[in-house]
């Protein structure tokens, strides 16, 4: 199996002449308003069989980008709607009218549930949102190798049910940005991360006994700032200090073949 970093929290996975993309977006305006279409993000290789979708903020799930990747009828694996109304789910709404435009097919996936896609084994397991939305992490099989997508999930006690279950892991795709964010509908504000940041994504590494661990989810320049979202100042930098031997940082459209 190899895998493809796309930018931001994107991934592409190629097993068996087929392939499945993680939170593939092309379009980061909704988070960062100074983005250019194109910047920072690749394009998967080819069709693609399945969609996995860790959540349905827009900066992960992006229906447009999707249409256009996906081969006819092709499943959108994604968590489950928001509870509450507009206001709770106000970070969600957008993505779930796109899905609903370009006519996708997803398909409700619940935490341990398995699909079987192509060569592909797909396994979402529990993930907590900083915004309380909800999220599902992703374990892929195929070609005898094990890849875990952490989405922007914080830390959690979940970790150890995940590598009893699944451990070891050929590679670890884990967010690192550290974001704090301080939103309106947010108040009183949390000084703590909604997202891992580089330590707690390198113990997390070493919890799930990962061979690779590789950070995403952030921006090396970042377009702009967004209010009230600050990020770590380099993740990368620190990611490598704290997951030591088993980091391995790629650059945006790099693959990782883990056959070697």
């Amino acid at each position: 199996m190899r895998v493809r970093r796309l930018g931001w929290a994107g991934l592409e996975m190629e097993a068996g002449g087929e392939r499945l993309v993680i939170d593939y977006v092309r379009d980061l305006t909704p988070l960062f308003t100074g983005w250019r279409p194109g910047e920072g993000l690749a394009v998967p290789s080819g069709k693609t069989a399945a969609a996995l979708v860790t959540h349905l903020h827009r900066d992960h799930t992006d229906a447009a980008a999707l249409a256009d990747v996906l081969t006819p009828g092709a499943p959108v694996l994604r968590p489950a709607p928001g509870h509450g109304d507009d206001v709770d789910n106000v970070t969600t709404l957008l993505a779930e009218r796109e899905l609903v435009l370009h006519e996708l097919a997803p398909e409700v996936v619940d935490a341990w549930a398995a699909r079987e896609v192509g060569p592909f084994r797909v396994t979402a397991v529990p993930a907590v949102d900083g915004l309380g939305d909800p999220q599902l992490n992703w374990v892929v099989e195929a070609d005898g190798q094990r890849v875990f997508h952490g989405g922007d999930t914080m830390f959690h006690g979940y970790w150890w049910l995940v590598a009893r279950r699944f451990s070891p892991f050929d590679a670890v795709f884990l967010p690192a940005n550290g974001a704090v964010v301080d939103a309106p509908y947010l108040q009183p504000p949390s000084p703590l991360p909604a997202a891992l940041d580089p330590r707690q994504a390198a113990a997390a590494a070493e919890i799930l006994d990962a061979r690779y661990a590789v950070p995403i989810h952030y921006e090396a320049e970042q377009p702009d700032k967004i209010p009230g979202y600050v990020e770590v100042s380099d993740p990368e930098k620190e990611f490598r200090t704290h997951a030591g031997g088993r980091a391995r940082v790629l650059a945006v459209g790099e693959w990782l073949d883990l056959a070697r």
